[in-house]
């Protein structure tokens, strides 16, 4: 079966019909579950007792976001498929929930959000599904949108399904753009059903804090680093680049003598064209003046 971002949109993909039909599925809930339990585990938030301001990117119908409020954290979700969020507000999930495309930007106020999760979401703006839609332009917009409006320190932990390795590079390419610090983190790297990858970004300069944690194996085990895929492996992002000045181009200008303006010029005269007479000033080089 094709994988959903080929079929259509995601607003026409989940329509009424998919969207009851997912958000009923007991296996995806529990699937669901389980990766937002672990990205939320990866968010590493401090263990104060103090709620958060959490946003989940592609909320969906909320099944994510009730592992967020079972934890006592506040959230905002987004997405674009009106069919899901309607059904959200019918389950009366704890959050609140936009109608928004993340691939032009997310629209919230800088240095507000404290951290931010996303299912299975963030691999959709890597397809166009409009004559306007360029892929990377929107991992731009959308990245842009995130690292501002995420508190300093604060991570995002995105869960994607990226359909081969240039896909993960472009996003990884734009997350570091965007200035963010991290990398993947990829559980249970060698089951081709369990395998599951999570794009762990830091808001603000490496660090201590910006350290990649370590993907589980089998048994939920931590695995060692000759376990993690090739694919995946070594692709750290870093804030170091952000300011980095562009390298500058060479240039070599080559000067059009007056042997090749006395060439133009009588095919100039050739072809009818009025052309100015030849003179001891011709193809004469200027000198500059202040």
């Amino acid at each position: 079966m094709p994988r959903p971002e080929v079929q259509a949109p995601p607003e026409i993909f989940y329509n009424d019909v998919e969207a009851r039909k997912y958000t009923t599925s007991s296996r995806i809930i529990e699937i669901q579950a389980k990766i937002s339990e672990r990205a939320l585990e990866l968010l590493a938030l401090p263990n104060d007792g103090i709620p958060r301001l959490l946003l989940d990117i592609g909320c969906g119908s909320g099944l994510s976001g009730e592992t967020l409020s079972e934890e006592g954290h506040h959230w905002i979700g987004v997405d674009i498929s009106q069919a899901m969020l309607d059904i959200a507000v019918e389950r009366q999930v704890d959050g609140d929930v936009m109608h928004l495309d993340m691939g032009q930007g997310l629209g919230l106020r800088p240095g507000v959000i404290d951290g931010a999760i996303s299912i299975s979401a963030i691999q959709w703006l890597c397809y166009a599904d409009k004559t306007s839609h360029e892929p990377k332009l929107r991992l731009k917009a959308f990245f842009g949108s995130l690292y501002r409006c995420l508190a300093r320190g604060a991570r995002a932990v995105l869960q994607l399904y990226a359909e081969n390795v240039a896909q993960s590079e472009m996003i990884m390419t734009y997350a570091m753009k965007a200035g963010f610090a991290g990398g993947i983190v990829v559980d249970w790297p060698h089951s081709s059903k369990a395998r599951k990858a999570y794009l762990v970004l830091t808001c603000g300069p490496p660090s201590i804090s910006t350290t990649v944690p370590k993907g589980k194996g089998e048994n939920g085990e931590t695995c060692s680093d000759g376990d993690e895929s090739d694919d995946e492996e070594g692709q750290m992002v870093s804030i170091s680049d952000r300011h980095r000045p562009r390298k500058k181009l060479k240039v070599t200008k080559r000067g059009k003598g007056k042997e090749w303006v006395m060439k133009k010029k009588e095919q100039m005269r050739r072809k009818g064209h009025t052309v100015p007479p030849d003179t001891k000033y011709t193809a004469r080089k200027r000198k500059a003046h202040f």
